[in-house]
């Protein structure tokens, strides 16, 4: 091999080097704005979350959302419509696992408000019986996972009520 052939597979061995390095950093640095963007909804206080949840869902292409009142509403927190789909949505901001009491209060509050969907919201992941319930009753379930990808997918409204405090 000749020495200028040699010159260019260094400098291309460089390159792709340097292009891997890259890679790996602008993945670290997206990781690491998506994980500070998604752990500001960990500090919210309930109805802070609620707010920030529909402000999520209208980013999403939900329309008439309401997040109702506090108390007396039937384990819902807020109404909202999409295509023609109208859904009644409970939002649980834990500190761990969401259990199967919120899907049985969700299909309650659903059948309460007469809307056609329910589903259950949380920062958390949901147990095996909350999962099992929610099959049984056609309750979406809608976790961290799903939320970061919501995230994600439309970023976050311009303001939520998070920051507007």
């Amino acid at each position: 091999m000749s020495q200028s052939n040699l010159t260019v597979l260094a400098a291309l061995v460089g390159l792709i080097a340097f292009m891997a390095v890259l890679t790996i950093l602008i993945d670290f640095f997206l990781r690491r704005r998506r994980e500070r963007r998604v752990s500001r909804m960990d500090e919210l206080e309930g109805h802070d979350f609620e707010f920030f949840c529909a402000d999520l869902l209208r980013a999403q292409g939900f329309i008439d959302v309401e997040v109702t009142r506090g108390s007396g509403d039937f384990g819902i927190d807020i109404l909202a419509e999409k295509d023609g789909v109208t859904y009644a949505v409970q939002c649980k901001r834990y500190n761990g696992p969401v259990g199967v009491e919120a899907v049985l209060r969700t299909y309650g509050g659903q059948a309460y408000y007469g809307r056609m969907v329910g589903a259950v919201m949380t920062n958390q992941y949901f147990t095996s019986p909350a999962v099992d319930a929610a099959q049984k009753l056609r309750i979406l379930l809608w976790d961290r996972g799903y939320m970061d990808a919501m995230i994600e997918e439309n970023g976050l409204p311009a303001a939520t009520r998070a920051e507007k405090d």
